[in-house]
């Protein structure tokens, strides 16, 4: 049975447009991100699921093997659970709660067999989406997975592998700083200040317009040899995009490959993925490791089902089981603290996966504007969700985490 997309859910603004619809397209549709960005609701909902149209990309092989099986236990039940809105006002079901952050699609596992799969607007069940930084984890279990193999030593200073970065603030962190972000760097995230390091990051790497007269560095990598230095290095938690581009960019330089190729042998053919995936790439051909990753739903679903079973999947060991545990027990909550992150207390951050440290022994990938792949090995549940929330910062977050635990007790 194949999914198709659901009438519950607001209809796709982008979508009701027209854009790209029909030939020629329509004029005002989104075009390349140096012209017109592509992260403005409601042209994102067309853009988020079309990267492939509007950016260089380098593709991830699946090769040529078959997809592997994802068995079908579908129900109607699921939307109806129910759970205690953390503020007032605030969605209080399961199928709210996907209306809240404008989701594009979502697909549950239990027990490794789909019991709900939906997609909305723009998004098909045979499309890509882009992952944001989910990138991000999936960049942290390959550096994982290189450390591991003793390819990439955690402990040794990066200007070891990248001596490119000796004059940034990374000329005197460690792998592992880089690994768990806690190098200390003068950047900023914060997605609300049209000035924040991140969006300069973003325009060097020409995921948005550049605007007459553009002087700034060419592409990620020169922009990661301008970050300058903020404090010591391994205090506390700081969540910052370069550190992942500064791992993608050790994992290729350990490996002699790109990115995308890394990715593709290590786990993406090894998985059994129905799709390829894609890298966006800036200018200079280099893939963005903190978030430039598109892949079909499902995937992503076969992804999160291979970490809940400690990297075991298709038949084969993909990931060493020692990852997968590394990445489990998590790192420190007390340095994790230091972020701030009130409605995350308790949590931590290892290998570039946020570990929640709880009962359930969950830990997800989460990505601005409302990506997500949550994996609950407790209620052997996974959960992954594509979106396009008007707001990139985690505003989503207050609905989505109480939403997932109810749907982990439901399903247990």
């Amino acid at each position: 049975m194949t999914a198709c997309a659901d009438t519950t859910l607001p209809l796709n603004d982008a979508l009701a447009r027209g854009w790209r619809a029909g030939f020629p397209p329509n004029p005002a549709a989104p075009v390349r991100p140096r012209e017109r960005s592509i992260f403005q609701f409601p042209e994102s909902r067309w853009a988020f699921s079309h990267l492939r149209e509007l950016q260089p990309t380098r593709n991830v092989s699946r090769g040529s093997g078959p997809a592997s099986p994802l068995a079908r236990a579908e129900r109607n039940d699921l939307d109806a659970v129910r759970f205690t809105p953390l503020e007032p006002g605030m969605p209080s079901t399961w199928a709210d709660a996907l209306a809240a952050v404008h989701a594009d699609g979502v697909v549950v596992l239990h027990r490794g067999r789909i019991v709900q799969e939906r997609y909305v607007g723009a998004l098909r069940e045979d499309g890509q989406h882009m992952a944001m930084s989910v990138t991000k984890s999936v960049v942290g279990t390959l550096g994982a997975m290189f450390a591991a193999s003793g390819d990439l030593d955690p402990q040794a200073g990066v200007t070891h592998y990248l001596p490119e970065l000796r004059d940034s603030a990374f000329g005197s962190a460690t792998v592992r700083q880089v690994m768990d972000m806690t190098t200390s760097l003068d950047y900023s995230e914060d997605y609300a200040q049209a000035d924040a390091s991140v969006w300069r990051y973003a325009r060097a790497g020409e995921l948005l317009p550049r605007g007459p007269g553009y002087a700034g560095p060419e592409g990620f990598r020169q922009f990661l040899q301008t970050v300058p230095p903020r404090g010591t290095h391994g205090e506390g938690f700081a969540y910052c995009t370069v550190n992942t581009d500064v791992l993608g960019w050790l994992v290729s330089r350990v490996a002699g490959q790109p990115l995308a190729e890394v990715l593709s042998e290590r786990i993406w053919r090894r998985l059994g993925a129905e799709q390829d995936a894609a890298f966006a790439l800036d200018g200079q051909g280099a893939e963005s490791a903190g978030g430039g990753l598109a892949t079909g739903l499902r995937d992503l679903a076969r992804l999160g089902e291979m970490m809940r079973l400690g990297g075991a999947f298709n038949g084969a060991q993909i990931v060493p089981e020692a990852v997968v545990a590394d990445i489990r027990a998590g790192a420190d909550p007390a340095r994790f603290a230091h972020a701030g992150y009130t409605r995350l207390a308790g949590w931590s951050y290892r290998n570039m996966w946020w570990v929640a440290h709880d009962p359930h022994g969950t830990f997800t990938a989460q990505g601005i504007h409302g990506q997500l792949l949550h994996i609950d090995p407790a209620a052997e549940m996974v959960v992954a969700r594509f979106a396009s929330h008007p707001l990139a910062a985690h505003a989503h977050l207050p609905t989505a985490m109480p939403a997932l635990r109810a749907l982990a007790e439901f399903l247990s």
